[in-house]
């Protein structure tokens, strides 16, 4: 990335560098806010294919898959990389089209996809076949030498995962209990809520403890609820300063469609639904 960003002026680069790092580092914990500063990132720099990325992220993020797919295809024409062509599937799956999300799976670009890449492409084609309500194929989709293997790759956890889900989702709970337990022994960071389905599976309720206002310890919780908002509202205006500082003319080449953000569709004001 730092590399494309040295062919614009050094000024710009840096603060497109800025609004970057910012959709990096909210994108999960506040996915609308990473949305915004990549708006930004796009308007001063919308030939930078680093740019093209990072918007097509916050905005799959934001469940606006058909955005998301125009700037994945934007950012892959720009570099040539088939990297992001799971990810351009799964956009398919989002707007309601899993056919499309499957003919993708078939296609010579994943052959070109190193390991991590093929295995979220069998997750995406998988999910798709659940779309379908394939279970059985789903389930098959995921049947793989990664998901055999006793090795702990980094997308080990979530194919275990999706494994399990498909099982259950098939009626087969007992192999479902399995195979969320052995989800479970692989995810070291937490990625999943593997624990949360076999408490589920074996009955367990979680009960949250009542709040006591009175208590001091909730008092400085609400205290810090306070200091929260605050600094929300502070980001809100960092973001809308910010818009304007930016407010320039956008590059988009009107002679190209997939330079130009699509419209948004209505599957993606309904969402997702299943994922893979």
């Amino acid at each position: 990335m730092r590399q494309e960003l040295l062919s614009l002026p050094k000024g710009l680069a840096e603060e497109v560098s800025k609004n970057l790092v910012m959709v990096a580092r909210l994108i999960d914990e506040d996915p609308e806010q990473a949305y915004a500063y990549s708006r930004i990132a796009l308007r001063l720099a919308s030939r930078v294919a680093a740019v093209r990325e990072a918007a097509g992220f916050a905005a799959y993020a934001t469940q606006k898959y058909s955005e998301a797919l125009a700037e994945f295809r934007a950012a892959k024409r720009m570099t040539g990389s088939v990297e992001l062509w799971p990810v351009m599937a799964d956009c398919e799956r989002g707007l309601g089209r899993p056919e499309r999300a499957l003919a993708m799976a078939g296609e010579p670009e994943v052959q070109k996809l190193d390991k991590a890449g093929q295995v979220e492409m069998r997750l995406v084609a998988a999910g798709a076949r659940r779309d379908q309500g394939q279970l059985e194929a789903a389930i098959v989709t995921l049947q793989s030498p990664e998901l055999a293997s006793n090795a702990v790759q980094p997308w080990t956890a979530r194919l275990r995962y999706a494994y399990a889900d498909a099982l259950l989702a098939a009626g087969r709970e007992d192999e479902a209990r399995e195979w969320f337990g052995k989800a479970l022994e692989a995810d070291k960071d937490g990625a999943t809520d593997a624990s949360d389905r076999l408490a589920e599976l074996d009955g367990v309720e979680f009960v949250d403890a009542a709040i006591d206002p009175s208590d001091d310890e909730d008092q400085d919780g609400i205290a810090h609820l306070a200091d929260d908002e605050d600094a929300d509202d502070e980001d809100a205006a960092e973001v809308a300063a910010a818009e304007r500082a930016a407010d320039v003319t956008e590059y988009y080449d009107e002679d190209d469609e997939e330079y130009e953000p699509l419209e948004q569709s209505a599957a993606d004001a309904e969402g997702r639904g299943d994922k893979a």
